[in-house]
């Protein structure tokens, strides 16, 4: 009898309306891409959400897209920016961006170039092609984004005494690398695609 009771909770449990998905957690939210616009409506770059608010807090931007969600802080509640403006113009030389590991990971995609896996940028490493013991130099040539264990795997070999490959030639991270990585981030974020010249 009890067992049959037991049953009768069950179907009925699983019968109630499902509740709304929570909004995205706020460390989350604050890591959300955004597209960095120059004065000339030029994309430029792209930043992390907490990156573009304090911009526009600091009145060095303003926002030109929103993507939904608001922030809420102790004396304010603001929309969270998917595209933002600079207010004044900014030079941008046309030269490769700086060498850094945040920049290797966005040339990467975040994707392991050995075994091809995504992943976030706190789950992944830089790998030496050729390793530093072997003379191998940080350069944008020479650095990869690597998930942990191809990193371990590799370790101190050069590829050709592995049975390693790379996904795809390591190269710098030129505009033009930078405009199409804007794009294909943009994809998921319809409200991008006016600024980035579909």
């Amino acid at each position: 009898m009890q067992e049959r009771d037991r049953g009768r909770n069950k179907r009925h449990h699983s019968e109630l309306p499902q509740e709304p998905p929570p909004p995205p957690r706020k460390n989350l939210l604050m890591q959300t891409p955004v597209l960095v616009l120059n004065a000339s409506y030029e994309p430029i770059n792209i930043c992390a959400a907490r990156r573009a608010i304090v911009l526009v807090l600091k009145g060095l931007a303003m926002p030109e897209e929103e993507n939904g969600h608001f922030l809420h802080a102790a004396r304010l509640a603001m929309r969270v920016p998917s595209v933002i403006r600079l207010l004044e113009y900014r030079r941008i030389p046309h030269q490769t961006r700086a060498l850094s590991r945040k920049n290797i990971l966005l040339r990467d995609r975040n994707t392991c170039q050995y075994c091809g896996v995504l992943l976030s940028s706190g789950e992944l490493t830089l790998d030496h092609v050729v390793p530093r013991s072997r003379g191998g130099s940080s350069t944008w040539e020479n650095l990869v984004a690597c998930c942990h264990p191809c990193n371990r795997r590799k370790g101190n070999h050069l590829l050709s005494e592995t049975d390693m490959k790379l996904q795809k030639e390591p190269r710098p991270f030129t505009l033009h690398t930078s405009r199409h990585i804007m794009r294909m981030i943009g994809r998921s974020d319809l409200k991008w695609r006016k600024y980035l010249f579909y």
